[in-house]
C-alpha cells in the first residue's frame, strides 16, 4: 500500500510540474487576442463589434485549426522521446511544419475575403468589413501560430516548459506595450491591433526557436533540417486530420450556441449572458488544460518508452487531479453566484440572469475539467480517431439537439442552450471513459512501438525498456 501511494505521489508531481507553467502559457497566449479587444474597444463601437466577430471567425477557421493538427505532435514526438528515438522528435515537427504551412495558404485567402462571407451568413455589412480589415492585418500570424504551435509540442512532449512560460509571459507584457504604441499612440486603430498581434505571434516563435538552436537541451533532439521530414506523410496526415476534428468540432459548437442565442427572445440579453458564460468555462479551461498536457506527454512518453503500467498508473493520476481541478472550479463558481456577473458588465438585468445560470455553468466546468483531461489521454495513445467519432457524437447527435429542443420547443431559452453543452460534455466523458477503461495497455505499448518503427526507425519492439512498475 506504501509503494503505492509513493508510486501516485512521484507520478503527481512529474504531472503538476508540466502542468503548472502550461497554465500560465494558455493563459498568456489566450491573452493576446483579449489585450487586442481591450484597446480596440477603447476607440468605438463599431470597431471593437469588427474584431470580436474577427477573433471569433478567425479562431474557428484558423487557429483552431492549427491547434488541432498540431496535436498529433502530442503522440509522435511523445512516444519517440519515451523510445529515446531522440532525432526523431524533430523530425516529427519538421514534418508538421511543412504540413501545417500549407494548410494556413488556404486560411489566407478566407481571411482575406471575409466580408462577403460574413455578409452570406447574415452579418452587417459595416462590421463586416471592419471584420475583414482586422483579419486581413492578422495573416501575417498564421504562419507564426503554425510554428508556434509545432515548437511547442515539440518543448512540451520533452517535459520542457518553464522556457515556454518565461517566452509566453515577455511576449504578453511586450503586446500590451506594442497595442499601445500602435492603437493608440501612433493612431492605427484596427490595424494596429492586428499588427501588434502578428509582431507578439513572431516574437514567441523566434525566442523559443533560438532557445531549440541554442539550448544543449534540445542537442538530441533537434539536429537540423532533414530530407526525412518529408517522408511518412500520409501517416502523419492518419493523427493530423482527426486531432483538428477533435479541436474543431468542439469548438464550433461553442460558436453556434452563440449565433442560436441571436434566435432567441430579447436575443441582446441571451447573447451577452451566453457569451459571458462561454468566457467563464474559457476562462476555468485554462487549469484542466494544463492538466491534460502533462497527460498527453506522461502517457506518451510511458507508453514509447514500452512501460504500460507506467502509462495506466499517470491515466489514474490524471484523472483524480481532473477530478479536484473540477470541483473546486463547481464550488467557486457556486460560492461567488451572486458576483460572477459583476467582472463582465454593470447591467443588472445580466447580472441576475447570470447568477441564475450558475448551478447549470458551474456543472459544466467541473464536467469539461474531466473530459479535457480525457482529451489529453486520447492525444497521449493516439486514438484521435475514436476521439473525433466521440465528439461528433456528444455534440453533433445528441448536444446540439438537445440545446435546440429545450431552448426552442420547451421554451427554456439561454439555460436551454447551455444545458446541452452540459450533456455533451458528460457524453464526451462517458465515451472517453469507456475507451480508456476497456483498454488494454500491454497492447498499447506495442501499437506505439510499431508507430515508431513505421517512421523508418529501427526500433525492435522487445527492445523496448520493460515496465519495472
Amino acid at each position: 500500500m506504501g509503494i503505492w501511494r509513493n508510486e501516485i505521489s512521484e507520478e503527481a508531481k512529474k504531472q503538476l510540474w508540466l502542468s503548472g507553467p502550461m497554465v500560465f502559457v494558455s493563459v498568456f497566449q489566450y491573452s493576446l487576442q483579449m489585450i487586442s479587444l481591450m484597446f480596440v474597444g477603447h476607440l468605438d463601437e463599431l470597431l471593437l463589434a469588427g474584431v470580436s466577430l474577427a477573433t471569433s471567425f478567425v479562431n474557428v477557421t484558423g487557429f483552431s485549426v492549427l491547434l488541432g493538427m498540431s496535436s498529433a505532435l502530442d503522440t509522435f514526438c511523445g512516444q519517440s522521446y519515451g523510445a529515446q528515438q531522440y532525432h526523431m522528435v524533430g523530425i516529427h515537427m519538421q514534418r508538421a511544419i511543412v504540413i501545417i504551412m500549407l494548410a494556413t495558404i488556404p486560411m489566407s485567402f478566407i481571411w482575406a475575403y471575409l466580408r462577403p462571407i460574413l455578409v452570406v451568413l447574415h452579418q452587417d455589412k459595416t462590421i463586416a468589413a471592419q471584420a475583414q480589415l482586422y483579419a486581413t492585418y492578422l495573416i501575417p500570424s498564421l504562419s507564426a501560430n503554425a510554428l508556434l504551435r509545432c515548437i511547442t509540442k515539440f518543448l512540451q512532449t520533452q517535459n520542457i516548459v518553464l522556457p515556454m512560460m518565461l517566452a509566453s509571459g515577455f511576449t504578453t507584457l511586450a503586446h500590451a506595450l506594442l497595442c499601445w504604441l500602435l492603437v493608440l499612440k501612433f493612431g492605427l486603430g484596427i490595424k494596429g491591433a492586428a499588427i501588434a498581434f502578428c509582431i507578439s505571434n513572431w516574437l514567441n516563435t523566434v525566442l523559443l526557436a533560438l532557445y531549440i538552436r541554442f539550448s544543449s537541451s534540445c542537442k538530441s533532439t533537434w539536429t537540423g533540417f532533414s530530407r526525412e521530414s518529408l517522408q511518412n506523410i500520409p501517416q502523419f496526415l492518419s493523427l493530423a486530420f482527426p486531432s483538428a476534428l477533435m479541436v474543431c468540432l468542439e469548438q464550433w459548437t461553442f460558436q453556434i450556441m452563440v449565433l442560436l442565442s441571436g434566435a432567441l427572445p430579447n436575443p441582446k440579453l441571451q447573447t451577452s449572458v451566453l457569451s459571458i458564460c462561454f468566457n467563464t468555462t474559457g476562462l476555468f479551461w485554462m487549469i484542466p488544460f494544463g492538466v491534460s498536457v502533462a497527460a498527453s506527454t506522461r502517457i506518451s512518453n510511458e507508453l514509447g518508452a514500452g512501460c504500460p503500467k507506467a502509462a495506466y498508473l499517470a491515466v489514474k493520476v490524471t484523472l483524480l487531479m481532473s477530478f479536484v481541478v473540477g470541483a473546486l472550479g463547481f464550488i467557486l463558481l457556486m460560492v461567488t453566484r451572486n458576483i460572477w456577473g459583476h467582472i463582465f458588465t454593470n447591467i443588472p438585468e445580466v447580472i441576475r440572469y447570470v447568477a441564475s445560470m450558475t448551478p447549470i455553468l458551474a456543472s459544466s466546468v467541473f464536467v469539461d475539467s474531466i473530459q479535457t483531461a480525457l482529451s489529453g489521454i486520447v492525444r497521449g495513445c493516439g486514438w484521435q480517431k475514436l476521439g473525433a467519432f466521440v465528439n461528433l457524437g456528444s455534440y453533433y447527435l445528441v448536444g446540439l439537439p438537445f440545446a435546440i429542443v429545450l431552448a426552442f420547443v420547451l421554451h427554456i431559452k439561454g439555460e436551454g442552450l447551455l444545458l446541452g453543452i452540459v450533456i455533451a460534455l458528460t457524453m464526451q466523458v462517458v465515451g472517453f471513459l469507456v475507451i480508456t477503461l476497456r483498454t488494454n495497455w500491454e497492447k498499447e505499448a506495442n501499437k506505439a512501438a510499431k508507430r515508431i518503427r513505421s517512421n523508418g526507425v529501427p526500433t525492435d519492439a522487445n527492445a523496448l525498456p520493460s515496465d519495472q512498475n
